[in-house]
């Protein structure tokens, strides 16, 4: 029984290895990155064209300003006349324009509370990518000190300092800092 349970924990131990180094984390890090740039990339079209749309309704909004004041004119105008009719019809007309300014104001306001909650966002997923590549970064330069490590033994030793050297390294640092 206990060979029994020692074989399957040998095997299970042997499908977990073969698991860690079919799944590896570069490679899965770097597919986190890009998804992470590919969510931001659509983020930041869905901002432009939030923008896009703000300043569409402002100019509307503007012109519309304009022909309410050009009602107001006309319906002066319509009053001194005496024509009651047309001015009903003007009124009908100017009401409609509020409406459909009053309409633009309040999407605008949608809009911008929009621009702000995707901004925020994408802010939030910059922050992540940025640390995501940071560790990329290190995991690449870790992953190439292991590899380079492995196939250079003879580098090493390129590196070893000798104690004279950490001497006059020590005295000229002392002598700099005084």
């Amino acid at each position: 029984m206990a060979l029994i349970n020692r074989i399957s924990k040998l095997f299970q131990a042997d499908i977990h290895a073969v698991l860690d180094n079919i799944e590896e984390p570069e490679y899965l890090l770097k597919q986190a990155i890009r998804e992470m740039q590919g969510d931001l990339f659509a983020t930041e079209d869905k901002i432009n064209r939030l923008q896009e749309s703000q300043q569409d309704i402002e100019a509307r909004e503007t012109q519309l300003k304009k022909t309410m004041a050009k009602f107001k004119q006309e319906l002066d105008l319509c009053f001194e006349s005496g024509k009651n009719e047309l001015a009903r019809s003007l009124i009908k007309r100017q009401l409609e324009t509020e409406q459909y300014c009053n309409h633009l104001s309040a999407r605008h306001g949608s809009i911008q509370q929009k621009l702000a909650e995707l901004k925020t966002r994408r802010n939030e997923n910059q922050l992540q990518l940025e640390s995501m590549q940071q560790k990329a970064d290190l995991f690449s330069i870790d992953s190439a000190a292991v590899s380079h490590s492995e196939h250079n033994h003879f580098d090493m030793q390129a590196a070893i300092v000798s104690a004279d050297e950490i001497e006059i390294a020590f005295l000229s640092e002392k002598q700099r800092r005084q």
